[in-house]
């Protein structure tokens, strides 16, 4: 598999994302956090965009959310999180295991995942990840196998305050399985929104503690 490849064009299109201001619908706003939504070209379903402030600098937020050693600490969605592959410095292959939601209403899912970390001019940070075929981690029957398509995180310094950061989150999973779309739809706009408040609050303690 071209892996090289395979992040370029994620990258492409988590750029393009970013850049796109038209046709997006706020479809929710909590805790400081914006969700907005527009049909996806990816798939059937919807993308769905989450925007909020985070007190820390790109470079040190992008880590925190993407390593396994500080996610698996902060991410109250996930069961496990790990590395299965890296290929090079920036790039790895990860498989992520998320909890039941919704009082069981949507079942554990798993998604292995090409991630790649891509800086940009201006102290820009993001993350592009596509789900990929491993072969040595194919699915299981304890959880349906979902797959990411693109997907990813802009972090941004504000302008006029460079300590703090604009984070921008995109995901358009297809969570397979029989759920109906309103399911669906209810659970995304949360999960964007409780990851992106679970990001500052362990940012918080980890400075805390330091």
């Amino acid at each position: 598999m071209d892996y090289k490849k395979i992040v370029d064009e994620v990258s492409e299109k988590i750029l393009s994302y970013s850049q796109d201001t038209s046709g997006w619908r706020v479809i929710k706003v909590s805790k400081n956090v914006t969700v907005s939504s527009k049909p996806s070209k990816e798939y059937a379903g919807n993308i769905y965009r989450g925007e909020g402030i985070i007190k820390e600098v790109p470079s040190k937020i992008i880590p925190f959310m993407y390593l396994p050693e500080y996610r698996n600490k902060w991410d109250k969605a996930l069961q496990s999180y790990k590395l299965l592959e890296r290929i090079d410095q920036d790039t790895g292959i990860y498989h992520s295991v998320t909890h039941s939601y919704g009082m069981g209403l949507i079942s554990s899912r798993d998604f292995v995942d090409l991630l790649h970390v891509k800086p940009y001019p201006g102290d820009i940070l993001t993350t592009n990840s596509v789900s990929v075929e491993y072969s040595s981690c194919p699915p299981t029957p304890s959880c349906v196998r979902g797959y990411n398509n693109p997907c990813g995180y802009v972090c941004s310094p504000l302008p006029e305050n460079p300590e703090h950061s604009k984070l921008v989150v995109f995901i358009q999973p297809e969570l397979g399985g029989m759920l109906p779309c309103s399911v669906v739809e209810t659970a995304l706009p949360t999960t964007l929104i409780n990851l992106i408040t679970e990001t500052r609050a362990g940012l918080k303690s980890l400075e805390d503690h330091n």
